[in-house]
């Protein structure tokens, strides 16, 4: 399949994740952009959507009713939560998709209505659907046709938690969680709380004990601490277009230091092109990722004895969203997970 084309279309592509796969999915090397769907502006040329992407030959959007799915090697859906689980039921077998909704992210569908409000629509595929935190998740992903593509804040927060958890060398209870996001992480749509006056000049709490990525994050780090595990997650939104940055402060186990533990995240991911472990004491800033693919980590010792703290970056958008949803569709294809992620940090 490598040496193929592989034809993709993104559904619900006019949002800013469905921007930010077309930036990357242009210039990947063994992909082709077929069609392009979106409710409000179907009929549009994309470049009155996007002008940035004039000029790609990309086509124009269309209504899903007018999407032929059956045409295609995979389909990205950035579609609204809660709306990802009817049109999975409806769409033919055949195409391999990449959810980047968190319609299909938790197991439990219990769980699921608790968290989302409302039943899941779609037990029967929520059975088959593989969670995409591609560096840990990677042989289930190359086996599934379904990939639940994680959140953006979860995505920051389990990259530096779960080869500690694995290890036992932190403990699973007592994790605090203190992440800052930029304003694209709330979506294209109009919304007051997005508006410039309410989010200019200030930074504020928000989902505090109730936001839906946290049964998410509790599901993966469970998954590697072998029992349940109940983190604090506070989120922020901060006056910026896009990053996230995630201070994480651990419980140290088995008579380890938070150097040591600097060491194992180091060897963790020594070979992953994408996560990539600072020299000890040393902290990333979003600036650092801006545009790029990576998750930058940094370990620092505590000033209270017993304890750790953890740092983490990454691009909402890309990492967190859209740049995982083509490392997942690389790993589907058994494609090199590079392929189409190569670009350098923005700077400044």
């Amino acid at each position: 399949m490598a040496a193929e084309k592989i034809k993709v279309a993104i559904v619900g592509a006019s949002g800013y994740t469905g921007a930010e796969l077309l930036r990357l999915l242009v210039r990947h090397p063994h992909v082709e952009i077929g069609a392009l769907t979106a409710e409000r502006s179907a009929g549009r040329p994309l470049a009155e959507v996007f002008p940035h992407l004039d000029g790609f030959g990309l086509p124009s959007l269309v209504r899903l009713e007018e999407l032929q799915a059956d045409r295609f090697d995979c389909l990205f859906l950035c579609l609204p939560h809660g709306v990802t689980q009817e049109v999975v039921k409806a769409l033919p077998r055949g195409p391999k998709i990449v959810d980047l909704s968190a319609d299909f992210r938790l197991r439990d569908p219990d769980l699921y209505a608790r968290t989302y409000g409302h039943a899941h629509r779609a037990i029967e595929l929520q059975r088959e659907a593989v969670y995409g935190l591609c560096e840990h998740y990677r042989e289930a992903v190359r086996r599934t046709w379904l990939v639940a593509n994680p959140g953006c804040y979860t995505t920051a927060a389990e990259l530096p938690l779960v080869p500690l958890l694995r290890a036992g060398a932190i403990d699973a209870d007592g994790i605090i969680i203190d992440a800052k996001s930029g304003v694209s992480g709330a979506g294209r749509e109009a919304k007051l709380s997005s508006l410039y006056c309410e989010v200019a000049e200030g930074i504020h709490a928000y989902g505090v004990a109730t936001h839906r990525h946290t049964p998410e994050i509790e599901q993966c780090l469970a998954d590697f601490a072998g029992r349940p595990v109940a983190v604090t997650f506070t989120p922020h939104l901060m006056p910026m277009s896009r990053g996230i940055l995630a201070t994480i402060y651990v419980r140290l186990a088995n008579g380890l230091d938070a150097r040591e533990l600097h060491a194992l995240l180091w060897r963790a991911y020594a070979r992953e092109p994408f996560v990539r472990v600072l020299p000890y004491e040393q902290l990333p800033a979003t600036r650092h990722v801006q545009g790029s693919n990576l998750c930058l980590i940094g370990v620092h010792r505590s000033r209270v004895p017993g304890q750790a703290i953890l740092v983490s970056v990454l691009d909402n958008l890309v990492k967190g969203a859209s740049g995982q949803a083509v490392q997942n569709m690389n790993i589907l294809f058994g494609l090199d997970e590079r392929a189409g992620l190569d670009p350098v940090p923005l700077f400044p």
